[in-house]
């Protein structure tokens, strides 16, 4: 191993493990790698619970145990997922103290299918903070417009809010507005800000996997030189948008009361194409007060040969916007493709949770003590 994951966590990013599971938690897995490879937090999504769980790796008893008090399969996934991370939560508790609550921090997702639901995505964080009742937890919202609105009446509820599934930098204008709001009602009720933290994970990957799709088709030496750029130019304009929310007068008025940032995520960092480096997404994503959230391939390749060389987004803004102006003038439009990846990333997550509703009711069934 390298010390370039301990060069990343210098320069400024916070190193998240996108995955969890009960083995890794019970094996020891997580604590090592909080003590070895620099990991400050954890991120779960439907997707990450469904293989973790249909895999029945440590979750056989606990499934026998609500199968004999006949839960709803609704219940009893949330009473799983729960349990795990408070688990991770509590094996977090240090690093989170360590950080004054900046890391340390557990994310786990109101579920996906109320993703166009306002009214029910609130009532949904606000049983999920409850459920788990850990201070270092965060509730993560899906990017949608009936998200917006959910994001900032749990964060004035002093809610702390993962944002995710964002692909577009007009979205993002509209998280980090609607994070800002959040803090604005919070500060109203008299809340403590320093205790509110907030991410909003921008999604990488997938963006170069869309268009880098539709490029290969018009197959035009312009668009094979276009390929493997527009991720990585979405997420350094993202940054960009950053710089300039966070300098603003309207955050100044809410720095002064304590508040704290909404620290960008690179989410979907594992890299999908195998023409590229398997590092790309985090050794060209290096900004200070950034986190990158890795699969955990992606965590041991960093660690192995990441190349980590200081800061490569600032300075970059100008060649990023050609970048992506470069693919619309190919007849690629740019808001076209993040919409259908919004659309995509609601109805993954949606997939993925009737997948585990399926199992785990399955599983319930078999395991259900007979009558008598």
């Amino acid at each position: 191993m390298t010390d370039a994951l301990k060069r990343l966590s210098d320069e400024g990013v916070a190193i998240w493990l996108d995955d969890l599971s009960r083995k890794r938690i019970a094996s020891g897995n997580l604590a090592e790698l909080i003590d070895q490879q620099h990991v400050v937090g954890v991120t779960t999504n439907p997707s990450i619970f469904q293989k973790a769980i249909s895999s029945g790796d440590g979750y056989e008893q606990q499934l026998a145990d609500l199968a004999a008090r006949k839960v709803t399969v609704e219940e009893a996934i949330r009473m799983i997922t729960t349990a795990d991370v408070r688990d991770a939560a509590d094996i977090l508790r240090p690093v989170f103290d360590a950080t004054g609550g900046q890391d340390g921090r557990v994310s786990i997702e109101v579920d996906p299918r109320l993703a166009h639901n306002t009214t029910a995505t609130i009532a949904e964080a606000k049983q999920l903070a409850w459920l788990v009742d850990r201070p270092n937890t965060l509730i993560k919202i899906p990017a949608t417009k009936a998200g917006l609105p959910a994001i900032t009446e749990v964060i004035g509820k002093g809610i702390s809010v993962n944002v995710t599934l964002i692909f577009s930098l007009e979205r993002y204008r509209e998280v980090m507005d609607a994070y800002l709001a959040g803090l604005e009602k919070a500060k109203a009720a008299g809340l403590d800000l320093s205790k509110i933290q907030s991410v909003a994970s921008f999604f990488v990957s997938r963006v170069d996997t869309e268009i880098d799709k539709r490029l290969d088709a018009l197959g035009t030496p312009e668009a094979k030189e276009a390929r493997g750029k527009a991720a990585l130019a979405n997420a350094r304009l993202a940054y960009e948008a950053y710089e300039e929310v966070f300098g603003s007068d309207r955050w100044a008025a809410l720095d002064k009361a304590q508040a704290n940032k909404q620290r960008p995520l690179w989410a979907s960092t594992g890299v999908k194409d195998p023409a590229y480096k398997d590092t790309l997404y985090v050794d060209d994503l290096v900004a200070p007060g950034t986190v990158n959230t890795m699969p955990e391939a992606t965590l041991e390749a960093t660690g192995d040969h990441g190349q980590i060389t200081g800061d490569t987004v600032r300075g970059t803004y100008e060649q990023a916007r050609a970048e992506l102006a470069a693919v619309e003038k190919l007849g690629i439009a740019y808001d076209d493709v993040v919409q259908l990846l919004e659309d995509e990333g609601v109805e993954k997550f949606e997939a993925s949770w009737n997948d585990l509703l399926k199992s785990t009711e399955a599983e319930l069934e078999r395991l259900a003590p007979s009558e008598g």
